[in-house]
C-alpha cells in the first residue's frame, strides 16, 4: 500500500527541477514545499483525520460516500445528490490513475538503465513494456504466493532509499533549513507564474496517499499510522533532502538525482530494487482497481463482472479480467505515447489531484453530519486542507493540454458507464413492475383454480422483493404447473462493508407452499446462492440441492422514447446489459439446472 508513495523519489524532484533551474534558493523553496506537503496532507489530514472517517473499518471514496445513504436507488426523476455525484466521479477517476501508476512507476526505475548504461536509452520502453505484460499475465494467479515477499521487498526499499539520503544529506546539512516554510514563500514571490507551475510536480511527493485511506479495511488504521511515522515519512524525507542535497553540490545531477545519490557500482542492484518497488506500487493500485470494480458493483453502479478469488483463505484477494486486461491495454500505450516519465508526469496528478478534494469535501460532510462537529470549527479546518488540495488542482490542470486529458477522460468516460448502469437499472426495475402482479392476487388464482404441483423446489431469482417476478408467470402461463415449493430469492447488497453472519439470510413463509428468501450481502462481499440455500436449512427450510431448479430472467432491452432516458443512453444500457455475465457466474448458481425465461422490455 506505500508502493505507489514510495516510489515517488523516483521521478518527483526531477519533474520539479523540468522548469527552474536547482538553483539554492529555488531547492530550498522545493525543499520546503516537499516537506509541508508530506507532513500537513498525509500525516495530519489523511491519517489523522480522515482515515477516521471509515465506513465500518473500510475506506476509500465510495465506502465514504456511501455513508450518507444509498448509492443504489433513485425514484423516478430524482436528481442525483451532490455526495453521490462526487463519490461516483471520483471512483472514475481512480480507474484513470490505474492506467498510469503502473506505467510511470515502473518507467521511472528502468529509467537508471540510462545514468548506468546509457546506450540502453532505446531499450528503456521495451523492457518495460516486458515488465507490464508480466504483471497484468500473474494476476489471475493470484498475489497470496508471491505477496509474502511484498513486505521485505517493500521494507528494504525504504532502508535503502533512506539510507541512500542520510548519506548525501551529510555532506551537505544546510539543505535541513529547506523545514523553515518562509523558503516556501519566498519561491514564490521569487518565480511567480513558474512557481505556481511547479506545484504540480510537487505533488507528485503526494500521490498515493488515497490509497492510504483506501486500504485501511485491509489492514486498519494502527499498523498505516505506525508504518507511515516510524519508517516511510523519515525514509522519503531523507531521500528527498538527500536529493536536495546532491543538487546544491552537483546542479548538474538534475538529470536523474535519485540514481545519482548511489556510488556507480551500486547503481545496478538499485535498478533491480526499484524496478521491483515499482512493480509492488504497481501491484496495489491494480489490486485496488479491482476492489473498486467489486464496490461499484455491489453499490449497483456497475454491471455484473466476472470475479475471480484467488485465494480461499483471504477474501479481498480476487481477479477481475476486464479491468486487468483494460488496464494493461491502457498502461502499454500511455508508455509507447508519452515515452518518459518526466512526460508521462504531465498526465500523472489531475486525477490524484480532483479525487483528494472530493475526499475533502466528503469528509467535511462526515464531520458536521455525523460527528456532529461545530460547523465553523469543521469548515475552517476543511478549508485550510482544501486550499492545499485545490492549489495543487490548479497547478495540475495546467498539464490539461500535455496529457493531463488522459485521466480525465478515462473519468469522464467511467462517470458516464457508471451512471448509466445505475440510472438504467432503475428505470428497468420501474418496467417490470408495471408487467407483474401482486402476489395476493396470484395466491388467490391458485387457490381458485389449483394448477399441476409437481415435485421438487423451484427458486424464481428476482431483484424486486415484492409482487411476483415474470419469470414464474410466463412459466406458469406456457406450462401450466407450479412445483411442490416456491421460492422468491434476491441478493440484496447494502451500503456497509460486510453483514453479520448471524443476518445474512432471511426466510419468509407465505402460504400455498410459497417462501421469500433474502440473502443479505455488504459492498465488500460477494452473493452466494449455494451459501444462502446452505443457511436455509439452519431456518428449516430444508432445500435439496439436487432437486431444484432455478429460474432467471433474460431481459432484450429495447430503446424507447418513453420517459426515463435519452435513447442514446437507453442502447448504451442495453449494450451494457448484454454484455453482462450471466447469472450462473456472479453468483454460483449451478448452470446445469438453470432455466432461463426471456422477455422484451421497453425502456
Amino acid at each position: 500500500m506505500y508502493g505507489d508513495i514510495g516510489t515517488s523519489p523516483l521521478y518527483a524532484l526531477h519533474q520539479c527541477f523540468a522548469v527552474l533551474p536547482p538553483t539554492r534558493d529555488n531547492l530550498l523553496g522545493v525543499l520546503s514545499l516537499v516537506f509541508w506537503s508530506l507532513t500537513a496532507l498525509i500525516s495530519i489530514w489523511y491519517l489523522a483525520v480522515v482515515m477516521r472517517a471509515d465506513n465500518r473499518g473500510e475506506g476509500g471514496i465510495l465506502a465514504l460516500a456511501a455513508l450518507f445513504g444509498s448509492l443504489r436507488d433513485l425514484k423516478p426523476g430524482q436528481r442525483r445528490p451532490l455526495y453521490m455525484v462526487l463519490g461516483i466521479f471520483g471512483a472514475a477517476l481512480l480507474y484513470g490513475d490505474g492506467m498510469i501508476t503502473p506505467a510511470i512507476s515502473v518507467l521511472g526505475a528502468v529509467e537508471g538503465l540510462e545514468v548506468a548504461a546509457p546506450g540502453l536509452r532505446h531499450a528503456v520502453v521495451p523492457i518495460v513494456a516486458v515488465i507490464l505484460i508480466g504483471l497484468f499475465a500473474v494476476q489471475r494467479y493470484g498475489t497470496g504466493r508471491v505477496g509474502s515477499m511484498f513486505g521485505p521487498i517493500t521494507l528494504l526499499w525504504f532502508l535503502v532509499i533512506g539510507l541512500l539520503g542520510l548519506v548525501s544529506l551529510a555532506r551537505e546539512p544546510a539543505i535541513l533549513g529547506a523545514i523553515n516554510p518562509a523558503h516556501a514563500v519566498r519561491f514564490f514571490r521569487a518565480n511567480g507564474f513558474p512557481g505556481f507551475v511547479v506545484l504540480g510536480s510537487v505533488f507528485l511527493v503526494v500521490t498515493g496517499g488515497e490509497a492510504l485511506f483506501a486500504d485501511m479495511g485491509h489492514f486498519g488504521r494502527r499498523p498505516i499510522r505506525l508504518a507511515w511515522y516510524g519508517l516511510v515519512l523519515p525514509a522519503l524525507l531523507l531521500n528527498y533532502f538527500g536529493q536536495g542535497a546532491l543538487l546544491l553540490r552537483d546542479p548538474g545531477a538534475v538529470r536523474n538525482p535519485f540514481y545519482l545519490l548511489a556510488p556507480e557500482w551500486g547503481r545496478y542492484p538499485l535498478i533491480v530494487l526499484a524496478t521491483a518497488a515499482a512493480v509492488i506500487a504497481s501491484q496495489a493500485v491494480i489490486s485496488g482497481s479491482f476492489s473498486l470494480t467489486r464496490q461499484a458493483v455491489q453499490l449497483g453502479l456497475s454491471p455484473r463482472l466476472t470475479v475471480v478469488h484467488t485465494s480461499a483463505r483471504e477474501i479481498g484477494q480476487i481477479y477481475v479480467p476486464a479491468i486487468n486486461w483494460t488496464l494493461l491495454i491502457s498502461s502499454i500505450a500511455l508508455v509507447f505515447g508519452f515515452g518518459s516519465s518526466s512526460r508521462l508526469g504531465a498526465a500523472y496528478g489531475v486525477a490524484v489531484t480532483m479525487t483528494m478534494a472530493i475526499t475533502t469535501i466528503l469528509t467535511h460532510r462526515v464531520m458536521t453530519r455525523l460527528w456532529a462537529w461545530n460547523l465553523l470549527a469543521a469548515t475552517l479546518m476543511t478549508a485550510v486542507f482544501l486550499s492545499m488540495d485545490l492549489a495543487f488542482l490548479g497547478a495540475n490542470a495546467l498539464k490539461v493540454l500535455h496529457g493531463g486529458w488522459v485521466p480525465l477522460v478515462v473519468g469522464l468516460a467511467g462517470y458516464l458507464l457508471l451512471t448509466t448502469w445505475q440510472r438504467g437499472r432503475q428505470v428497468l426495475q420501474q418496467r417490470l413492475s408495471e408487467i407483474t402482479v401482486p402476489l395476493p392476487l396470484l395466491l388467490g388464482d391458485i387457490a381458485a383454480d389449483p394448477p399441476t404441483r409437481v415435485p421438487g423446489t423451484a427458486i424464481f431469482m428476482t431483484a424486486q422483493p415484492d409482487g411476483v417476478p415474470y419469470t414464474l408467470l410466463h412459466n406458469l402461463r406456457h406450462n401450466h404447473v407450479l412445483h411442490q415449493r416456491v421460492i422468491f430469492l434476491t441478493l440484496r447488497s447494502y451500503e456497509i462493508p460486510r453483514v453479520p453472519e448471524h443476518e445474512r439470510v432471511t426466510v419468509e413463509p407465505i402460504e400455498e407452499g410459497f417462501y421469500r428468501v433474502t440473502g443479505h450481502y455488504g459492498f465488500m462481499e460477494e452473493p452466494d446462492v449455494l451459501e444462502v440455500i446452505e443457511k436455509c436449512r439452519a431456518q428449516g427450510l430444508d432445500i435439496v440441492e439436487e432437486a431444484t431448479s432455478f429460474f432467471v430472467g433474460r431481459e432484450t432491452l429495447l430503446a424507447t422514447d418513453r420517459p426515463g432516458m435519452p435513447i442514446w443512453r437507453e442502447k448504451l444500457f442495453s449494450l451494457m446489459s448484454r454484455n453482462t455475465p450471466r447469472i450462473t457466474t456472479s453468483f454460483n448458481v449451478p448452470a446445469e439446472q438453470v432455466i432461463e425465461i426471456g422477455a422484451q422490455i421497453e425502456l
